[in-house]
C-alpha cells in the first residue's frame, strides 16, 4: 500500500513536471500590461523608434530615454532664456511686498510703510496712487520722486527698501531637510542654490529634480531667441506667477557626478518656480532570483545592484536576457533589455533604477532542462523519505 502510494505520487509529481515548461519562477511572472515598446541594450545598438519620438538610446553605452531626451531639450532652452534674462539687475516688485518709503524733508512721507495690493498699487500721501508691481525698487524710486518734483520739491531724495518679499518666492518640496517657501534675493538665484537653502536633499530622496517652471512649453520656445525684458521674465501684471504651472521638466542627477547635467543645475530660478524633489521609492525585482520582492532604491542603485540585493540570478537564470520594464509619462511602458555578465565586464553601461520600475529575470531554456530534473529527484527522494 505503502509502495502503491508513492509510486502515484511520483508519477503525479512527474506529469506536473513534464506538462508545463516554465519560464520564469511562479512567483515572478511578469505580464506588463499596456503597449510595451523593448529595447535590447547591445552596445552600440540604436532601439528603433516610434514615428519621429525616438525611444531610447544608448550613447557611449549609456542609455538615454526619450523622457530624458525630451526633458533635456527643454531645460536647455530654458536654461538659455533664463541666463540672457539675468542680467536683470533686481526682480520686480509684486503683490504682497511690503515696503519701507522715506522722504527725510518730506514730514508725510518721512517713514511710510505700504504693502503692495492685488492690483499692484499702493498709495502715498500727497503723492497719490502708483503702480508699483513690475517695477524694481530703482524704478519705483523715480517714479516716486518724479511725483513729488511735479507738485511739491525740488530734487527730493527719496529712499525705497523692501522689507518682506512675498512675491518673489519659490517654494522647494519633497524630499528635503527643510521644505518650504523661500524669498529670491536676485536674479542669479539657481536651483542649487534654492536646494542648500532648504537643508540639501534627504538621505531617501530619489537623484533628480522636479522644476515646475513658471513660464509654459510655448513660452519657453518662442522666447528662446528673443531679447530680455521685463515682461517675458516676470509675466504681464501681477498675478503672472498665479498661473497654472505646466508639466514638470527632470533634471537627472544620476551622472553628476561625471559632469553630466550640472549645467542644469546652475538653472536660474524665477518667483512661482517649484521645485520638488521625489523620494527614491523601491524597485520590484522578479522572477529567477533567489529573493523575489521589493527594494528600497539607495542612491545610485543600479539594475546590477537590484539583482545583487535579491541574492542574485537562480541557477536556471537567463542572466543574458534581463528585462527592466518602466512606465513613461504618457501611461506606455518601455521594456529595456540588458545582459548581466556584459554589465560587469563593462562593455555596457549599468542602468539606474527609478521608483516603480520592474526587473524580470527569464529562465534558461538550457538550464531549466537540468533544473528540472534535479527538482525532479529532489522531491522524488523528499516524498520516499516521507512515506518510508
Amino acid at each position: 500500500m505503502r509502495f502503491a502510494v508513492g509510486l502515484i505520487s511520483i508519477v503525479m509529481l512527474m506529469v506536473a513536471l513534464l506538462g508545463c515548461t516554465p519560464s520564469s519562477r511562479p512567483i515572478g511572472v511578469v505580464q506588463p500590461v499596456g503597449t510595451t515598446t523593448q529595447v535590447k541594450l547591445e552596445s552600440p545598438v540604436v532601439p528603433p523608434s516610434i514615428g519621429s519620438t525616438s525611444l531610447g538610446n544608448v550613447r557611449d553605452g549609456t542609455l538615454i530615454m526619450s523622457n530624458d531626451t525630451n526633458d533635456a531639450e527643454m531645460l536647455t532652452k530654458l536654461w538659455y532664456k533664463r541666463t540672457r534674462e539675468a542680467a536683470l539687475a533686481d526682480y520686480p516688485l509684486g503683490p504682497g511686498d511690503v515696503l519701507e518709503i522715506s522722504v527725510p524733508n518730506l514730514d508725510e512721507i518721512q517713514t511710510f510703510s505700504a504693502r503692495i495690493t492685488g492690483d499692484g498699487t499702493i498709495t502715498l500721501p500727497l503723492v497719490g496712487m502708483i503702480q508699483a508691481a513690475n517695477l524694481t525698487e530703482a524704478q519705483l524710486r523715480d517714479e516716486i520722486r518724479r511725483c513729488l518734483e511735479a507738485k511739491y520739491m525740488n530734487d527730493p531724495q527719496v529712499n525705497v527698501f523692501v522689507r518682506e518679499y512675498r512675491s518673489r518666492q519659490v517654494a522647494v518640496t519633497g524630499a528635503v531637510q527643510k521644505p518650504g517657501l523661500y524669498n529670491l534675493t536676485n536674479g542669479s538665484n539657481t536651483v542649487l542654490d534654492l536646494i542648500g537653502e532648504a537643508g540639501g536633499m534627504a538621505p531617501e530622496s530619489a537623484p533628480r529634480v522636479l522644476l515646475f517652471p513658471t513660464e509654459s512649453t510655448t513660452q519657453v520656445t518662442n522666447s528662446a531667441a528673443t531679447s530680455p525684458s521685463t515682461a517675458i521674465a516676470f509675466g504681464n501684471g501681477p498675478y503672472a506667477q498665479l498661473a497654472p504651472k505646466p508639466e514638470p521638466v527632470v533634471i537627472n542627477l544620476q551622472n553628476l557626478a561625471q559632469g553630466v547635467n550640472q549645467i542644469h543645475l546652475t538653472m536660474p530660478v524665477r518667483p512661482g518656480d517649484v521645485l520638488m524633489v521625489p523620494s527614491g521609492g523601491e524597485v520590484l525585482v522578479e522572477g529567477w532570483v533567489e529573493k523575489p520582492g521589493s527594494y528600497k532604491i539607495t542612491p545610485g542603485l543600479t539594475l546590477l545592484g537590484s539583482i545583487v540585493a535579491a541574492g542574485g540570478p537562480h541557477f536556471a537564470a537567463d542572466s543574458s536576457a534581463v528585462e527592466l520594464i518602466r512606465a513613461k509619462k504618457d501611461g506606455g511602458k518601455l521594456s529595456f533589455v540588458a545582459d548581466l555578465e556584459k554589465i560587469k565586464r563593462g562593455e555596457i553601461q549599468d542602468i539606474a533604477v527609478q521608483e516603480g520600475d520592474i526587473i524580470a529575470m527569464p529562465s534558461s531554456p538550457i538550464k531549466i532542462g537540468p533544473y528540472g530534473v534535479y527538482s525532479f529527484i529532489t522531491n522524488m527522494v523528499r516524498v520516499g523519505a516521507t512515506i518510508y
